[in-house]
């Protein structure tokens, strides 16, 4: 069975959803599966590998988790992030255990969701869709027509759905497997599972201890895809026609997966469709925060992600919905949902404002999703804020904002807010605004460029840096890297010439603005 091993897990996930405490000195060790603690049940015997979240556990509560985790072979501990947690990370030491420790305002379940979907774990709980609520319907009609307790599972041998019918047997190996929703691993069950997967129809399986009953099992196959099994426990009061009833529970449980497969890409469809015309500002905002799941009026901004050149590559396209998949993760990471759409090589995330330091967090986020994407993609990525907007119905502005914040990063900026590059932006928008007004383009600036063009001067560069030092010739000089004296010498020379009035201080602030923004020069202290 394939697993996650420590090192992918926290590659794929890491900061800031998670801090390392303590690690195995082999963090290629594979994570088997994700636990959740519960107090008020039966500690697992065995669960090999397993990483177990914490749930409710107060600090004196780790020593004897740790121990009993360690007993039963598990790989490590997630625990709530605390300041300090030295008994927690000895304890997890001495044990030989990894120690995660999750945000304080993560939820538990959002954290259960993401690791066992990074790990290839995800649970299969009943009430999760429809499709696993009818699953459970399934399992049931099964099991009676089989005559012994079954179980749904997928590809990845996690128990999707068992049955619940009184008086048939159990053993302790299913027990355990519902516990944890997910096939213990072992060598013994991977040759098993190749087996069953090799075989055209069901196949009856000896048990693996003593302490087991043998098994009547059946790939789930649909369109030569195998989307997973079905297990019957064999213990001798099978019904005569049990492998026909395991054959038609399989070819309906085919078409319940492939269900729940269309019904997830649909609801992915829809929501990214809801998005793109949320940032085109042509959707109904209250319908909109109602289908997102947010509650009417909640501040939401959007944040723009895009790769630095690799969007004309040939790849480019796959690259970029590379990065929407890594933005998704860890915004689901980080908020428990998800919002995310690709439009015209860029992704756009809308992501809520919690707290009254969730603007910190925004960029904080950002941040480390440009470092983790130019890492796993191995491409820059940059990325833009945009202002926080009121509601969904100021969505569009957010958007509007993220993507001119990306048109103004310099060349060695990766991520900016809005509100960081205000003035760059004002500029920006002023040289769209001139350029589009004949009478605005008009000028001294472009009489000093020419000549520039014709004479071979410095006129140009000399304004601006003067302009920028605030009319002040020493600090003008020293911009330009030449003699005050010859800075003195090129003003003189351009009122002479040129005929441009700087004396007059609306001359010279309309001659800086379009130099700067028709003229496209910059000072060389930017």
């Amino acid at each position: 069975m394939d697993a996650c091993t420590f090192e992918e897990l926290l590659d794929t996930l890491g900061e800031p959803m998670f801090r390392v405490l303590a690690a195995p000195a082999d963090l290629t060790a594979p994570v088997s599966e994700i636990l959740l603690y519960d107090a008020g049940a039966p500690f697992p015997r065995s669960a090999p590998g397993a990483l177990l979240l914490a749930v409710g556990a107060r600090a004196d509560d780790i020593g004897p988790l740790a121990r009993d985790a360690a007993a039963a072979g598990m790989a490590g501990l997630v625990v709530r992030d605390r300041d300090g947690q030295p008994d927690t990370v000895a304890a997890a030491k001495a044990h030989g255990l990894a120690l995660l420790a999750i945000d304080e305002e993560a939820a538990w379940h959002h954290v259960h969701l993401l690791l066992a979907s990074a790990s290839s774990s995800r649970p299969g709980a009943a009430g999760d869709t429809a499709a696993f609520g009818d699953l459970f319907a399934l399992a049931n009609a099964v099991a009676g027509a089989v005559g012994g307790a079954t179980v749904v599972e997928d590809a990845r041998q996690r128990i999707l759905a068992y049955s619940t019918v009184p008086g048939q047997t159990v053993d302790e190996a299913r027990r355990q497997g519902i516990l944890g929703r997910q096939v213990p691993s072992s060598p013994e069950n991977t040759e098993q599972y190749r087996v069953l997967f090799a075989a055209p129809g069901p196949v009856r399986l000896a048990a693996l201890d003593g302490d087991e009953l043998p098994r009547l099992a059946v790939a789930i196959r649909a369109g030569g895809e195998t989307l997973g099994s079905v297990w019957a426990v064999d213990d001798g009061r099978l019904s005569p026609d049990a492998e026909e009833a395991l054959i038609r529970g399989a070819s309906t449980a085919a078409l319940l997966l492939l269900r729940a497969r269309a019904s997830e890409e649909l609801s992915r469809h829809l929501t990214s469709d809801l998005l793109r015309r949320l940032l085109d500002g042509t959707v109904d905002a209250a319908g909109a925060a109602h289908r997102l799941g947010l509650a009417p009026g909640s501040p939401v901004r959007v944040a723009a992600f895009a790769l630095d050149g690799a969007a004309s590559t040939p790849d480019g396209e796959q690259t970029a919905l590379r990065l929407l998949d890594l933005v998704r993760l860890q915004c689901q990471a980080r908020y428990g949902w998800h919002a995310c759409v690709l439009v015209d090589g860029a992704v756009y995330a809308l992501v809520p404002v919690v707290g009254e330091r969730g603007g910190e967090r925004h960029k904080r986020l950002v941040e480390d999703i440009v470092r983790r994407a130019g890492q796993a993609l191995r491409v820059p990525v940059r990325a833009g804020l945009g202002d926080v907007a009121a509601d969904l119905a100021a969505v569009r502005g957010s958007r509007d904002d993220a993507d001119i914040v990306l048109r103004v990063l310099g060349p060695d900026e990766d991520v900016a807010s809005v509100a960081e590059v205000r003035a760059r932006v004002t500029l920006l928008r002023l040289r769209e605004l001139i350029g589009s007004q004949r009478d605005l383009t008009a000028g001294a600036w472009r009489k000093v460029q020419e000549y520039d063009a014709e004479q071979g001067t410095d006129y140009a560069r000399t304004l601006l840096c003067w302009l920028d030092a605030g009319c002040e010739m020493a600090r003008a000089a020293k911009l330009l890297a030449v003699h005050p004296n010859t800075c003195r010498y090129r003003l003189r020379q351009i009122q002479q010439h040129l005929a441009i009035d700087l004396d007059d201080p609306d001359e010279r602030l309309v001659l800086w603005l379009q130099l700067r923004t028709l003229g496209g020069l910059r000072g060389p202290h930017r």
